[in-house]
């Protein structure tokens, strides 16, 4: 089947700004749709998201030109081309946007193409969406799927929030063994326990971009010591049942003149060994098994640092690169190169392209990198990362809290698509 039409709209993100919806039709009259996320604290090397600066409209973040792109260049390049040629698709649009960033065309534009077409594909072949992404990834057919830990964001801070803290995310991540939809469960319970905790002592329980709730305290360690506390009340054990992680975007508070991280709550000025030296104790106290983005995106010493004292190729802790690594082949190979990561966030906007992220993720899965599959502070309803991360193969799934729908969405998806594997074993 060949790709008849492409077009695109202005949709709102879960933050109320504009972001691109594309649709693809083919000649047998498939339709397929995808909604593209908007990041908060982006990489410096991400693919550029085009916006319009125009003042008038939606204060200069409306993306009209991306939308421009996809009807005037985008559409007619790709019209007549086989909509199962993915890495043809993808091709023709990075030969079209010329420039190393996606600032040609901008990433929303080509993202928003480029999923349309792999969910048109795996309607065209009357497969389940993983399915097909795991064909794409080159996963032997019939291989069974296994599916994915979860990243689960309950306390917001940096970017996401006006709490005050400067680490940007406080994590749970149940132990494995268990279902999805038990771990869903188990998140559920103790967002329910930390709500009531934060209530009891006063905290404003508000949510901050990601679902969290983002209480203003007195430093950057007492979350750790609330969702101790409130594992135990939903009747947890940390640490066996429930781990914790961390995301820091380091990038957000590194003072680039000085080269010291400013943790401003703590009121200390840390180099990268001492920095280091902080995750050390938190992880001494606390059992902390992901640190993401412990390191500004630049500070390639500090993560060898950190890789080297937490990390490594078996380390406790996941040192997981994000802003670091952006989702681009050539950045990450750099990373393994220097032995600065054991990890590693995907995140299919900061690259642009279905066929780039399956690329990066193939080359971690080479040199047993961990990969997690991310979802952006500023998201839609669209559940596509739920499949891509099942079909890939990814070991964690970040969607965000287990509030506000575009976070939801991605829980239950993979509840979903559990569920018709474990009926799929039934039939067998």
């Amino acid at each position: 089947m060949k790709i008849k039409s492409i077009d695109a709209f202005e949709i709102l993100d879960s933050r109320g700004n504009p972001t691109v919806k594309a649709e693809l039709i083919t000649d047998q009259g498939i339709k397929a749709a995808a909604q593209v996320p908007s990041g908060a604290s982006t990489g410096e090397h991400e693919a550029l998201e085009l916006r319009d600066g125009d003042d008038e409209r939606y204060r200069g973040l409306g993306v009209m030109k991306a939308i421009g792109n996809i009807q005037g260049k985008i559409g007619p390049a790709l019209i007549g081309m086989e909509v199962t040629d993915q890495s043809g698709i993808d091709k023709k649009m990075i030969e079209l946007d010329a420039s190393p960033n996606k600032s040609g065309l901008g990433a929303n534009a080509t993202l928003g193409v480029s999923m349309a077409a792999v969910r048109a594909a795996a309607e065209t072949k009357k497969t389940p969406l993983y399915r097909y992404v795991g064909e794409l990834f080159g996963r032997p057919a019939g291989e069974e799927l296994s599916m994915p830990e979860l990243m689960c964001n309950v306390i917001n801070g940096g970017a996401h929030a006006d709490s005050g803290l400067d680490l940007q995310e406080y994590m749970l991540v149940p132990a494995g063994g268990r279902l999805v939809k038990e771990k869903v469960r188990i998140l559920a319970e103790i967002y329910q326990a930390l709500k009531d905790r934060l209530k009891k002592d006063g905290q404003v329980t508000a949510v901050g971009d990601e679902g969290g709730f983002a209480p203003k305290l007195k430093n950057n360690e007492e979350p750790l010591g609330y969702l101790i506390q409130a594992i135990e009340a939903a009747g947890y054990k940390p640490g066996q049942e429930v781990g914790l992680a961390l995301d820091a975007a380091a990038s957000e508070f590194f003072n680039k003149e000085t080269g010291k991280y400013e943790l401003k709550l703590d009121q200390r000025e840390l180099d990268a060994k001492a920095m280091t030296d902080y995750y050390q104790e938190l992880v001494s106290r606390y059992p902390i098994v992901i640190i993401e983005d412990g390191m500004a995106q630049d500070d390639t010493r500090g993560w060898k640092l950190l890789n080297n004292a937490l990390g490594g190729d078996h380390g406790r802790v996941n040192i997981m690169g994000d802003d670091f690594t952006v989702t681009n082949k050539k950045r990450l190979e750099q990373a393994v190169e220097e032995k600065a990561l054991n990890s590693v966030l995907i995140k299919l906007n900061q690259i642009g392209t279905v066929t780039e992220t399956l690329e990066c993720l193939r080359y971690a899965k080479e040199k047993g990198i961990r990969t997690a599959v991310s979802h952006r502070s500023g998201e839609t309803t669209d559940d596509f990362i739920a499949d891509f991360c099942a079909g890939a193969g990814a070991q964690w799934l970040k969607a965000g809290s287990v509030a506000r729908g575009e976070r939801v969405a991605k829980y239950n998806r993979l509840i979903e698509i559990e569920r018709e594997l474990e009926m799929e074993r039934g039939k067998a």
